[in-house]
């Protein structure tokens, strides 16, 4: 046995000597762009990879040979297999009872016949304890639980990867901002002249003031006063008055009298604004106004007859001529 360790040391010896010598060769460049290790290095590396699974080896082997000389020294003695009686099926039926169940092995219960075998002998005023460690499934969970907090920890409040509840507190009502515009977005367009409401909020007129200074005031005027179409703020009206016929009148126009379609050009969102503008130029008796054309409307609905005060002045609510 000592010849053989000398003989691996030796190996070990010869094998670092010889790297030595070779890392006095002149490095060579390797071609490879983006690696800066050189031909000597690189065998270096792998005369010592080598001499690691040489020493490997010869530890197996070592242990190996320590096996074959203690057997030589102290053989086992040889042991005439004994065959066991087969059980008929009565006492293997009664073995495989003995046998624990599947919900034993999960858990790692014992039996209750086996408590005197788990009896520690000490005793403690007559109390006795039983060695019944812990299963070890419950252990690998009590210590998984351990890595996930600390995961928990580095990487919500150390790493910062994650949102806080506060955080995400602000981000769900940041979506639900978008979700309520976008919902806001969709039933408004899903306005119809059989649908339309009467809307007197300063929001809802300013915005239907900028689209008709932009599209109507050509023909109407700029306060609604009627140049080739016909005066706004009065009470006659050539195709119905109140909300819904003026609604109908814009999204369809009145083609055989030069009033254009705008479905096209505006969104029923924009045409219900702009009907609620018109309807606030009622009684407002603009100079220079064209006489009255049509027939004189009476809401039959009183919502359409009224506007709230918008700024300093309060004006009634009214529907467009076409």
């Amino acid at each position: 046995m000592k010849k053989i360790n000398l003989l691996i040391i030796l190996l070990l010896v010869q094998t670092v000597a010889f790297a030595a010598n070779e890392a006095e060769v002149p490095p060579v460049a390797i071609s490879e762009p983006g690696l800066g290790i050189n031909q000597s290095e690189l065998l270096i590396l792998l005369l010592l990879i080598f001499a690691i699974i040489l020493l490997v080896v010869a530890l197996t082997l070592l242990n190996a040979f320590k096996v074959m000389y203690q057997e030589q020294l102290h053989p086992t003695a040889y042991q005439v297999p004994v065959s066991e009686k087969p059980l008929n099926y009565e006492e293997w039926l009664k073995q495989k009872k003995k046998g624990k169940s599947v919900w034993e092995k999960i858990l790692s219960l014992k039996p209750l016949e086996q408590e005197k075998d788990l009896e520690i002998p000490h005793a403690y005023d007559g109390i006795k304890e039983l060695d019944n460690p812990v299963p070890a499934w419950f252990n690998w969970l009590f210590f998984g639980t351990m890595l996930i907090a600390a995961g928990y920890l580095f990487y919500y409040h150390i790493g910062g990867y994650g949102d806080l509840q506060d955080q995400e507190y602000e981000n769900e009502m940041a979506r639900a901002k978008l979700e309520k515009a976008a919902y806001l977005e969709k039933s408004a367009n899903a306005i119809d002249e059989n649908s339309v409401k009467a809307d007197h909020t300063p929001v809802v007129l300013e915005e239907g003031k900028t689209i008709f200074d932009a599209n109507c005031k050509v023909c109407h005027g700029d306060k609604g006063q009627g140049i080739i179409g016909p005066n706004l703020t009065d009470d006659y009206w050539l195709h119905g008055g109140g909300v819904n016929n003026v609604f109908k009148t814009i999204k369809y126009g009145v083609p055989e009298k030069g009033m254009v379609s705008w479905e096209k050009n505006l969104n029923p969102k924009q045409i219900s604004a702009v009907t609620n503008f018109i309807l606030s130029l009622q009684d407002t008796n603009p100079a220079g106004a064209k006489a009255p054309q049509g027939e004189k409307y009476e809401a039959k609905n009183p919502q359409d007859n009224e506007m709230k005060p918008v700024g300093d002045s309060t004006t009634m609510a009214h529907a467009t001529k076409g």
